[in-house]
């Protein structure tokens, strides 16, 4: 029995046309397809996309879009695995591809991809390149036949057809202050160091062409600059579980709802859900933006102490490094987030002298001293500080009580404002807002190291022993 025989016209769309047939007579057409049209077909984003990595329609609703009409941003807010990745990977190329208009889908401006620039943001420049670029979902592994030149120094990947892409870091809102651009792709902006300073000098130079737009591809995770993104008129949420990508393993799929059942990181990094504060935390994001709102009264009054909090990790996990400050007024600021992971005891050390000498050099004749939890290592903790910096004034503490006990009353100096949070330090923020009173911790990590650290620094400058008032005995 002779084969089936495909006959195609020229206008014929051959996904659509694919993906019209059974199973069976998908498998023979495939295989009389040529080399090139093969390549063609495994290039065609449109036959491997699920609805949630669906490009929002202009004037219309995609699966996912949260409104008709037009939009400037779109955000896909989903779990791991997702392909939120993969999804803004394709989205770059779409533009940047010789002969295309802007963006996937409908045409959205009459600009061509010869002089597209576009911004490729990450928590860090190292992140964007290893995730963004050479990762296996990265612009390289996807865009490698439109790929011309790809350069690390410069940080600028140039497309065969004259677009070209450069990467930022979510840290250095200040490097964004200049460049345009038409397009910008956002990684894991609830990671960025500085969210709210980079979005806001991204999009002041997102201003070329007729249409310019941004992707943000994220976990969810709370933040005032996530949440304002997603409030905006202008913009499409695309949402979804891990599950939603039907190319992950079912294995490992089954294997990490079966070890996160039931928790809150199941919620937030399985499910896609951007969850509301947890319930009896002793830090909240209003309380937090609050306190970075009224940083600014009292700021005029000198700094009388100054403290670094050190929570040593157990093993070469992440050691909390948090500087904070006393001001004349009696006010406490939590200046930076100093925290290293993966470092040896002498490198996480060296990070603490290193703190503490740029605080010291800023604010010459104020007092430093550096608190560190001793009950991982003991002795050996202060040890290992002073051998870092000789003249590091050390002050060894030890938690008699759980770490939610601790910081209660610390959040307790937060609810009266009495405290200022200067920056934004994400991690840090995240960490707080999972201590719950009465004991427990539901953020990020297996233990809040940095929270844990500032935690000792506010105590020792506002809940420290007060001094003993002098007065007389009678004889």
């Amino acid at each position: 029995m002779r084969p089936e025989c495909f006959e195609l016209g020229r206008e014929t769309d051959i996904v659509r046309f694919l993906e019209g047939l059974s199973a069976e007579r998908r498998a023979m057409a495939v295989a009389q397809l040529g080399e090139a049209e093969r390549a063609a077909l495994d290039h065609d984003w449109r036959s491997w996309a699920h609805d949630g990595q669906a490009v929002p329609e202009v004037g219309g609703g995609a699966a996912g879009a949260a409104a008709s009409g037009d939009w400037q941003t779109w955000v896909i807010m989903a779990g791991r695995g997702f392909g939120k990745t993969r999804a803004g990977a394709e989205w770059v190329l779409g533009a940047a591809r010789p002969s295309t208009s802007l963006g996937t889908g409908p045409s959205t401006s009459a600009q061509t991809s010869e002089n597209v620039r576009i911004a490729l943001v990450a928590a860090t420049a190292d992140e964007a390149r290893r995730v963004m670029v050479e990762g296996e979902s990265g612009l390289l592994a996807v865009a490698e036949p439109w790929i011309e030149a790809w350069n690390p120094s410069l940080r600028r990947l140039s497309f065969a057809g004259g677009a070209e892409a450069f990467l930022y870091s979510g840290a250095s809102p200040e490097a964004l202050r200049g460049p345009q651009h038409h397009l910008a792709w956002c990684d894991e902006l609830a990671k960025w160091k500085k969210p709210v300073d980079t979005w806001n000098m991204l999009r002041l130079g997102l201003r070329l062409g007729e249409r310019p737009r941004a992707l943000v591809t994220t976990t969810p995770r709370p933040g005032p600059a996530l949440s304002g993104i997603m409030a905006l008129p202008g913009t499409r949420v695309s949402r979804g579980p891990t599950r939603a990508n039907p190319h992950l393993a079912e294995s490992f799929v089954e294997a990490v709802h079966a070890d996160y059942a039931g928790t809150r990181l199941a919620r937030q990094e399985l499910e896609g859900e951007l969850l509301p504060d947890a319930a009896g935390a002793l830090w909240t994001v209003e309380l937090i933006e609050r306190c970075r709102a009224g940083a600014g009264s009292g700021s005029g009054a000198g700094f009388a102490r100054l403290a670094i909090g050190v929570d040593p990790p157990a093993a070469d996990g992440t050691c909390g490094i948090v500087a904070c400050a006393l001001d004349v007024a009696g006010r406490g600021h939590v200046l930076a987030d100093h925290s290293v992971s993966g470092r040896s005891p002498e490198g996480w050390a060296r990070a603490v002298a290193a703190a503490a000498e740029a605080w010291g050099a800023l604010h010459p004749g104020v007092p430093v001293v550096v608190v560190a939890e001793g009950n991982q290592g003991g002795r050996m903790v202060e040890s290992v500080l002073r051998a870092a910096s000789a003249s590091l004034r050390v002050k060894r503490v030890h938690a008699a009580e759980g770490k939610s006990a601790r910081a209660d009353p610390v959040a307790a100096l937060f609810e009266g404002g009495r405290v200022a949070v200067r920056g934004s330090w994400p991690e840090l923020e995240a960490q707080l807002c999972g201590l719950i009173g009465g004991g427990g911790y539901e953020g990020p990590g297996a233990s809040p190291d940095r929270a844990d650290a500032m935690v000792w620094a506010m105590s020792e400058l506002m809940l420290g022993p007060a001094k003993a008032q002098p007065r007389v005995r009678g004889l």
